[in-house]
């Protein structure tokens, strides 16, 4: 399927690891140009995928990255800021300067990036910006509880970058990430067999995969989804079950 996709230059935060290699690797066998952007250099890297290093916490530093790729390329068409997480931390004695640094990651990092990049959207005449969230940010997030508000945090910030740069040709969403596998599901999930029985709980019977918010982000940049703007996707196998039907006997 042609995606119009073909040329196009994207920046994939947090995309060397986990889901966003998966999405960095994705949108350039659609024919981007893609730059995946971390702290640490990959050994290796999909073709078509390019390195650079920047701390995106740092609102100089995202300047200076972004600058440098639009004149390295010469346009700038997608930004997917999928960069993110959090250990798990008790909210009661997590420190302030903790509480800043997820904050930081989760919330203001992405909206640095879009501030940077918002010139060289609007130019490009059909700029996109996906916001990858989670369900952390629509349900309570016990043990993560600054994560989870970080990420409804970016929910609301992407309805409203989405009303405020319509006039400016950009179009901004965001996918809503449940349960995932990763590189580090057995730190989050336990082991294979605890991991077996989460898959096993929600509705289509497994974990999100990269791909599968990979394939969201095709649909969401497309020309398909030309008329889609402000939306939260939620790439979730359907949402986690009510723990109140287990012990009420539910179906």
């Amino acid at each position: 399927m042609q995606l119009g996709l073909e040329g196009k230059v994207a920046i994939v935060t947090g995309g060397t690891r986990g889901l966003g290699r998966d999405i960095s690797a994705t949108l350039a066998g659609a024919g981007c140009k893609v730059i995946a952007c971390a702290r640490n250099e990959p050994e290796t890297l999909p073709g078509n995928v390019e390195f650079m290093g920047s701390d995106i916490r740092d609102a100089a530093a995202v300047d200076e990255m972004v600058n440098a790729i639009a004149e390295k390329y010469g346009r700038i068409d997608i930004l997917v800021n999928n960069a993110g997480g959090s250990p798990v931390s008790d909210a009661a004695t997590a420190s302030p300067r903790f509480a800043d640094a997820i904050m930081k990651l989760n919330l203001m990092a992405p909206y640095y990036l879009s501030r940077a990049c918002h010139p060289f959207l609007s130019k490009s005449g059909d700029g996109n910006i996906i916001n990858i969230a989670s369900v952390s940010g629509i349900r309570p997030s016990p043990a993560t509880a600054i994560y989870g508000a970080s990420k409804a945090g970016l929910l609301n910030l992407t309805q409203s970058l989405a009303q405020e740069w319509a006039k400016d040709d950009i179009r901004v969403n965001a996918i809503i990430v449940g349960l995932a596998e990763t590189e580090n599901s057995a730190a989050t999930y336990g082991d294979e067999k605890a991991q077996a029985k989460v898959a096993a709980s929600l509705p289509l019977g497994r974990m999100c995969r990269g791909q599968d918010v990979a394939n969201a982000i095709l649909y969401l940049t497309s020309p398909l989804a030309d008329y889609v703007s402000g939306a939260r996707l939620n790439v979730d196998g359907g949402g986690e079950r009510p723990y109140f039907l287990d012990l009420v006997g539910g179906g």
